[in-house]
């Protein structure tokens, strides 16, 4: 059974307020400060900077709420305490955190309804006054704490799988910069080439040493060709029969395990099933953006990642598809391309049409040289990478059937049709 309540019955609030300017640091002094979204990940925040005056705090384990702009509603957990910006609320239940994890659920589960009712005619803003008379239907308390245990349950598996693929992922980029950035790559004798006097080469496009017998191309000499993208229907509708998922820029993170992956179920015709990808394939993001984030976001396809689907993908028309020549070649333009991406290279070649930011993809790749190594580096590295990758990719597969669960489970649990026991 069900009861109309307000949240700051069930819930403690508390609104987050700026620190002044000069007691904030980015060197560690003092607590760390969040300020909103910018710091937030798939769970657990990493914050950026630091005060010596903060003014309200959260706690471990609480709910850290966006309260202001386009990313109101987002949500992560405190690992810690924190002091909190204007920008982030803390939102607690009064019974403890055991019910912390049903408290989020039914923050997301009705965060359409919470959203309709900020004030705001261009971004919402939720006030605390809005959060608290805010009113929700919940069920007895013994129902809410099963609840809870079931989602924290399933949340600290995920959290798990996310840790080691982020462990994972520190693995491939330290030895990928090893390799290919100090290019310590094992010699024939199975020594780091530099280090052990490794013959180095200079080279003109690239004004510095690079060892020798490796070249240096254009990123488009990489590229063998792209892929369309498509939309297509939203349900079957005359000749447009074919089951796809259609990856779009905000499906990026999500394909890379940075995030839930939603991405939209679609029917395109058959004589485009061309455009579905392949392993291997690359999607690049070459419509949206934003002021502090580049286009040109980067996703890679692989037998593990086509396992996570019960259809074919494609990209939508706001990415680009794009095949290699060599697929051994993957993860060396992968993280090439990642590296260059982080060092905000590509906010350089961004053009506007109706204030939306294009990528110029075909002037990026075919004016960017780039190191190509010789391939027996490239054959160890794409190994090594794809058995790293494989077991990243089940992970995901095994947090997307939990989340799965999840969702199934959770309304008939909310209604008293299942229990936990």
């Amino acid at each position: 059974m069900s009861n109309k309540v307000k949240l700051s019955e069930i819930a403690n609030i508390k609104m987050g307020q700026s620190p002044s300017g000069d007691t904030c640091n980015d060197i560690g002094n003092g607590i760390a400060l969040l300020n909103g979204p910018a710091e937030f990940t798939s769970y657990y925040p990493v914050p950026k900077q630091y005060t010596i005056d903060g003014k309200r705090f959260s706690d471990k384990g609480e709910i850290l709420f966006c309260v202001r702009g386009s990313t109101t509603g987002r949500m992560n957990w405190g690992d810690q305490k924190y002091a909190l910006g204007r920008g982030l609320a803390s939102i607690s239940h009064k019974n403890g955190n055991e019910y912390n994890h049903f408290l989020k659920f039914l923050l997301q589960s009705n965060l359409k309804s919470l959203l309709n009712a900020a004030n705001g005619s261009t971004f919402p803003n939720l006030t605390s006054d809005i959060l608290a008379s805010f009113e929700l239907s919940v069920p007895e308390e013994k129902t809410q704490k099963t609840i809870s245990f079931f989602l924290q349950s399933i949340d600290s598996k995920i959290e798990l799988n996310n840790r080691i693929n982020f462990e994972l992922e520190a693995m491939a980029k330290t030895l990928y910069d090893y390799w290919f950035v100090q290019f310590d790559f094992p010699d024939k004798h199975g020594k780091p080439y530099k280090t052990s006097g490794g013959k180095m080469v200079w080279n003109e496009e690239l004004k510095r040493e690079i060892p020798e017998g490796w070249e240096v191309k254009l990123f488009s000499d990489w590229i063998n060709n792209d892929k369309s993208g498509d939309w297509g229907k939203e349900q079957i509708e005359g000749n447009y029969t074919e089951k796809v998922y259609c990856i779009r820029g905000a499906d990026i993170n999500g394909l890379n395990g940075l995030g839930e992956l939603k991405s939209p179920e679609r029917y395109i015709l058959e004589k485009n099933l061309h455009k579905t990808l392949d392993p291997a394939d690359l999607i690049v993001e070459i419509s949206g953006g934003s002021p502090t984030q580049s286009t040109g976001r980067l996703a890679f396809i692989t037998e593990e990642t086509l396992a996570r689907f019960d259809a074919p993908i494609i990209c939508s028309n706001f990415c680009k598809a794009v095949t290699l020549k060599n697929k051994k070649q993957l993860f060396n333009f992968v993280y090439h391309w990642k590296s260059i991406y982080d060092a905000g290279v590509l906010f350089g070649y961004e053009g506007k049409t109706s204030g939306i930011k294009n990528l110029l993809f075909e002037s990026f790749v075919s004016s960017h040289y780039t190191v190509v190594p010789e391939m027996s580096a490239t054959n160890k590295f794409y190994d090594f990478m794809e058995q790293l990758e494989s077991k990243k990719q089940k992970n995901l597969k095994e947090n997307q059937e939990l989340t799965e669960l999840r969702d199934w489970l959770l309304p008939m649990l909310m209604n008293g049709q299942a229990k936990v026991g």
